[in-house]
C-alpha cells in the first residue's frame, strides 16, 4: 500500500464518513425545526385566541356596564314614578281627609248650634203656659219623642238587662221610672233591684213612713241598706231589723240612732258583714252587743264615735268575739287609750286594714300594742298624727304592709326601712307591695332618688308630692323611669317643674291622674301634656301663665277627660268651657272657681252637651244669673254637688230651689274676698296689698283643699 493508496482511502473514509454525520444532522436538524415550528404555531395560536378572547371580553364588559347603567337607571326611574304616585295617594288622602275633617267640623257646629238651639226652646216651651199658641218645634219634639218610645221600649228586654239599666239609677230615679206607666212599675218590682237600697240620696224628700213601707215590702230582699245623713225617728231604723239578710248597713251622720236602735237591729239581723257607725251616739252598750250577735262581722267603722271607751273595746271579746274583723276605723276616737289598742289586739288579730286618721294622742306605744299580736295588717292608714315617730315603722316592720298612708316629719332611714329594704333592717314585708305614699314636703332629689331605687316603686300606685318644692324635674325623670305602674301623681306647688318635667310626665303611660296646681307651666306646656292619651283628670288650679289657648288644645286631644279643675285662673273666659261642652262630654267634675269671666251662654252649652256632670264648683263666677240654675236643673240630671259662693248676681231665691236636686250645696251672695284679685263686678283689684294678700291667702286655700 503507498502512501498515496492510504491518504485516498483515509480520504475516501472520512468523506464517507462526514456525508453519514452530515445526513444523519441534516435529517435530526430538519425534524426539530419542524418541532420548533409547530410549538411556535401553537404558541402564536394561543396568543392569538386570548388577544381575541380579551377584546371579546372587554366588548362584553363594555355592554354589561352599559347594561347596568340602564338598569340603574331604570330602577331609579321607577322608584321616582313610585314616590311620585305615593306622595299623589297620600296627597290625595290627605285632601279627603282634610276635606272630611272640616266637613265634620261645620256638620259638628250645626250640630252644636241646633242642639243648643233646641235647647232654647226647650227653655222656652217650658216657661209657656199649655194655653198658648203650639211652635212647629214643640210639635215636632213630641212627634220624636212618640217615634222614639214606640221603637225602644225596653220594657221588652229580658231581665237582665232591664237590671243592667236600673242599676246605674238612684232611688229617687226608680221611683219616678215607676210611675211612668204600668210596665215600668213592673220593671222597678223586679226583687233583684232591691237588694241594695240607698237612702241618703232621698233624705230630705222621702218621709218616714215610706221608708217602713219599702223596708216591709222587700224586707227578705235587702242586702244592702244606706241611711247615711238621714234624720230618721227610732222606728225607722226598728224597721230594718226585719231584713233578715242583710249583710251591710250604714248608719254614719245619723244623730238618731241611738243604742236601742243598734239592739234592735242586731237581734233581727245576725249575719251583717258590714257596719258603718261612724259619727253616731253609740256607746259602750252597742260595743257589748257587736261580739253577741254579729258573728261575722268583717268591716267595722267607729270613726268620730267618742261616747264609747275603752272598756266597750274590751267587750269584743266576749261571746264568739269579732274574731273576723278584717277592715276597722278609728279615726277621729281620741278617748282611746294604750290599753283600748291592746284589747283591739286581743280580740281582733286577724285585722287586715286599720284607719286611725284624726288622732291627735296617737302616739309609738298605740302601734306597739297593736301590732305585738296583729301582725297580718296589710293596709295602715294614720293622717293627722303628729306624735308618730321612727319607732312606729319599726314595729311596723313586723307587719305584711302592702298600703301605707301617713303626715308627719319622719326620717330617711325609716323610709328606706320602709321601702328600700336593706340588709341591715330587720323588715320582714314585702317591701314592692307597697301601692301609695304621700311623702313629707321636705324631701328632695336625693331623698326620692333613694326612695325610687328600691323595689318598691315598681308597685307604687299613687304618689303624693304636694308642696315638695325642693323637687325638680329629675325626680320627675326617676318616676317615669322606675314607676311604671303609677296611676296617681300629685305635684302641687312644686315651683321648680319645667317642661322638661311635663315631657317626662308624658312617658308615664299608666298615668289617670296628675295634679299640677300652684305650677309655673304654660300653655306650651300643656300642649306637650296632651300627647298623653289616657289622663281623666286634671287640676291646674292657680296656673296663672295658662290661657284659653292651652285649655283648648288640651280638651281636644283629651276626649276621656273626667275631672278638670281649673280654679282660681282668673284669665280664663267661656272658651274653656265651650270646649269642654264639645269634646269633653263625659265631664263629671268641674272646678271653675275664682274664674270671674264665665258668662251665661257659656254655662248654658255645658248644660246643654254635658249630662254627666256630677260636682260643679262656680264660686266667685260673679256674671252667673240665675238662669244657669234652671240651665243645670234641664240639662245636668246626675248633679250631686253644687257649689255657689260668692256668686252675688244669683238670688237667694233660685238658690233654695235647688237642695231637692242635689245632695250638697254651699251658696253666698257675698262679695268675693279681696285674695280673689277682683271685685262683685269682675274687675282686678289694682292695689298691691290686696295682690300680695291675695296670693297668700290663695296659696293657703290650695294647701287646706289639699288636706281635705
Amino acid at each position: 500500500m503507498t502512501r498515496e493508496l492510504m491518504i485516498k482511502a483515509c480520504s475516501f473514509y472520512t468523506g464517507h464518513l462526514v456525508k453519514t454525520h452530515f445526513c444523519t444532522w441534516r435529517d435530526v436538524t430538519h425534524t426539530n425545526e419542524n418541532v420548533v415550528l409547530a410549538d411556535k404555531m401553537n404558541r402564536e395560536v394561543t396568543c392569538y385566541n386570548f388577544r381575541l378572547q380579551k377584546y371579546i371580553f372587554h366588548h362584553w364588559h363594555s355592554y354589561m356596564e352599559d347594561q347596568k347603567e340602564k338598569l340603574k337607571n331604570m330602577v331609579l326611574r321607577i322608584q321616582r314614578i313610585i314616590y311620585c304616585h305615593k306622595l299623589t295617594i297620600i296627597l290625595t288622602k290627605w285632601q279627603n281627609r282634610a276635606r272630611c275633617k272640616n266637613k265634620k267640623k261645620e256638620d259638628e257646629y250645626l250640630k252644636h248650634k241646633l242642639q243648643l238651639k233646641n235647647w232654647r226652646n226647650r227653655l222656652l216651651l217650658k216657661g209657656t203656659s199649655a194655653e198658648n199658641i203650639n211652635f212647629p218645634e214643640q210639635q215636632f219634639f213630641e212627634v220624636c219623642l212618640v217615634d222614639e218610645t214606640l221603637e225602644y221600649d225596653i220594657s221588652q228586654l229580658p231581665e237582665e238587662s232591664k237590671l243592667q239599666i236600673f242599676f246605674y239609677l238612684s232611688l229617687k230615679d226608680v221611683v219616678i221610672c215607676g210611675q211612668v206607666n204600668h210596665a215600668w212599675m213592673l220593671m222597678t218590682q223586679l226583687s233583684s233591684l232591691w237588694n241594695a237600697i240607698d237612702f241618703s240620696t232621698v233624705k230630705h224628700m222621702i218621709p218616714d213612713k215610706y221608708i217602713v213601707s219599702t223596708l216591709q215590702r222587700w224586707r227578705l230582699n235587702v242586702l244592702r241598706l244606706n241611711f247615711c245623713g238621714c234624720l230618721l225617728r227610732p222606728k225607722t231604723f226598728r224597721s230594718a231589723s226585719h231584713c233578715w239578710n242583710l249583710q251591710e248597713l250604714n248608719v254614719s251622720d245619723c244623730p238618731t240612732f241611738t243604742d236601742e236602735s243598734m239592739r234592735h237591729i242586731s237581734e233581727g239581723c245576725p249575719g251583717v258583714l258590714y257596719l258603718n257607725l261612724s259619727n253616731t251616739t253609740i256607746t259602750n252598750r252597742t260595743m257589748r252587743l257587736l261580739p253577741r250577735h254579729f258573728h261575722n262581722l268583717q268591716n267595722l267603722s267607729l270613726a268620730y264615735c267618742r261616747r264609747f271607751t275603752d272598756k266597750g273595746l274590751q267587750y269584743l271579746k266576749l261571746g264568739n268575739g269579732c274574731h273576723k274583723l278584717i277592715y276597722l276605723d278609728l279615726s277621729g276616737c281620741a278617748q282611746i287609750s294604750v290599753q283600748g289598742f291592746r284589747y283591739i289586739a286581743n280580740s281582733c288579730t286577724g285585722i287586715l286594714h286599720l284607719t286611725i286618721n284624726d288622732m291627735p294622742t296617737l302616739t309609738d306605744n298605740y302601734v306597739k300594742a297593736l301590732v305585738e299580736k296583729c301582725s297580718h295588717i296589710t293596709s295602715m292608714v294614720f293622717i293627722g298624727a303628729p306624735h308618730i315617730s321612727d319607732c312606729t315603722f319599726k314595729a311596723l316592720s313586723t307587719c305584711k304592709l302592702r298600703k301605707i298612708q301617713f303626715e308627719g316629719l319622719i326620717s330617711s332611714f325609716a323610709l328606706l326601712l320602709r321601702c328600700k329594704g336593706c340588709q341591715q333592717s330587720a323588715c320582714s314585708a314585702p317591701k314592692s307591695h307597697v301601692k301609695f305614699f304621700s311623702l313629707p314636703y321636705r324631701i328632695g332629689d336625693v331623698g326620692l332618688k333613694q326612695f325610687l331605687d328600691g323595689p318598691a316603686s315598681v308597685r307604687i300606685r299613687e304618689l303624693n308630692l304636694s308642696n315638695c318644692v325642693q323637687l325638680s324635674d329629675v325626680s320627675v325623670m326617676k318616676l317615669s323611669e322606675h314607676c311604671p305602674n303609677l296611676n296617681y301623681l300629685s305635684l302641687r306647688n312644686c315651683e321648680h317643674l319645667t317642661a322638661q318635667g311635663i315631657a317626662y310626665i308624658v312617658n308615664i303611660f299608666s298615668l289617670v291622674s296628675t295634679d299640677l296646681s300652684g305650677t309655673d307651666i304654660s300653655n306650651e306646656d300643656l300642649n306637650v301634656l296632651s300627647g298623653h292619651k289616657k289622663l281623666k283628670e286634671l287640676s291646674v288650679s292657680a296656673c296663672y301663665r295658662i290661657t284659653d289657648d292651652g285649655i283648648q288644645a288640651f280638651c281636644k286631644s283629651s276626649l276621656i277627660l273626667e275631672c278638670l279643675d281649673v280654679s282660681y285662673c282668673s284669665q280664663l273666659s267661656d272658651m274653656i268651657i265651650k270646649a269642654l261642652a264639645i269634646y269633653c262630654i263625659n265631664l263629671t267634675s268641674l272646678s271653675i272657681a275664682g274664674c270671674p269671666k264665665i258668662t251665661d251662654s257659656a254655662m248654658e252649652m255645658l248644660s246643654a252637651k254635658c249630662h254627666y256632670l256630677h260636682i260643679l264648683d262656680i264660686s266667685g263666677c260673679v256674671l252667673l244669673t240665675d238662669q244657669i240654675l234652671e240651665d243645670l236643673q234641664i240639662g245636668c240630671k246626675q248633679l250631686r254637688i253644687l257649689k255657689m259662693q260668692y256668686c252675688t248676681n244669683i238670688s237667694k231665691n233660685a238658690a233654695e230651689r235647688m237642695p231637692s236636686k242635689v245632695q250638697q250645696q254651699e251658696y253666698n251672695s257675698n262679695d268675693p274676698p279681696h285674695w280673689f284679685g277682683y271685685d262683685r263686678e269682675g274687675n282686678p283689684l289694682t292695689q298691691p296689698d290686696n295682690i300680695t294678700s291675695s296670693k297668700e291667702h290663695l296659696e293657703l286655700t290650695v294647701s287646706e283643699e289639699e288636706a281635705a
